[in-house]
């Protein structure tokens, strides 16, 4: 089977997994648009007027704190959708969503989204079964900050990070790891200097690739395959109706 061209709508898990009729209707609607790194799509307390669904970048869910310390949530990547408030019955959020990596998603107006869901079942179990595996990733992040050590934090977020992309490399800097993790720079140093000596990952200038993916896996803590396989099991569903 061949895979999509680059930034089709199937690219998106969520929007591959809509019924044909579902989509065609909501097709002619969607618009492809580039989404900087850092770009904010929404602060606290702000409305979306459109919902995003990532084809190649990845949205960080973040909260910052009233002294500017931050600590990612959640990622949005190609599984996924920005938005889930707009249907969950609050019209804002008190997280930010800014652009953790850079890319393209389709967007659509939150209007025609909320229409969709009132009015399809399957596209109604579908947004609510998206938002339990959200759900899943926000409440293990919690655990896995609180529990964990810097390095499984750090292999997690790598891991996740990579089941979004096309690539073994991340242009991300320890800065902006740190800040997603809630972390200090230095410890982010430390553990990625380890995971360098041990040949898993090559760090320079804000690039980090990734060497040995099985290697990561065996170092990372449970909270990774406790999010993957929920949504595993979210396009395992899907599949199966």
């Amino acid at each position: 089977m061949l895979s999509p061209p680059p930034n089709q709508p199937a690219q998106n898990h969520l929007l591959a997994a809509l019924p044909p009729a579902e989509f065609e209707r909501l097709q002619p609607n969607l618009e492809l648009v580039h989404l900087p790194l850092g770009d904010v799509l929404c602060e606290s307390g702000g409305r979306l007027s459109y919902v995003y669904f990532p084809v190649s970048a990845i949205i960080s869910l973040h909260y910052i704190l009233e002294n500017g310390a931050s600590s990612e949530i959640a990622g949005v990547g190609n599984e996924g959708m920005l938005g889930i408030s707009l249907f969950m019955g609050g019209e804002t959020t008190p997280s930010w969503a800014t652009v953790q990596t850079a890319g393209y998603s389709y967007r659509l107006k939150t209007s025609i989204m909320l229409q969709e869901f009132n009015q399809t079942l399957s596209v109604q179990r579908l947004l609510l079964r998206y938002t339990q595996a959200l759900i899943t990733q926000i409440s293990q992040t919690a655990v896995c900050n609180r529990h964990h050590t810097i390095e499984q934090q750090l292999c997690r977020w790598l891991l996740l990070t990579l089941d979004r992309l096309n690539s073994q490399e991340l242009v991300m800097t320890q800065e902006l790891i740190a800040s997603m993790l809630g972390v200090r720079r230095e410890g982010i140093t430390e553990a990625a200097g380890r995971l360098q000596q041990a040949g898993l990952i090559r760090y320079r200038r804000g690039h980090i690739t990734v060497l040995d993916r099985s290697g990561l896996e065996s170092r990372v803590c449970e909270c990774y395959q406790m999010v993957k396989k929920e949504f595993d099991r979210l396009r395992s569903d899907v599949c199966r109706n």
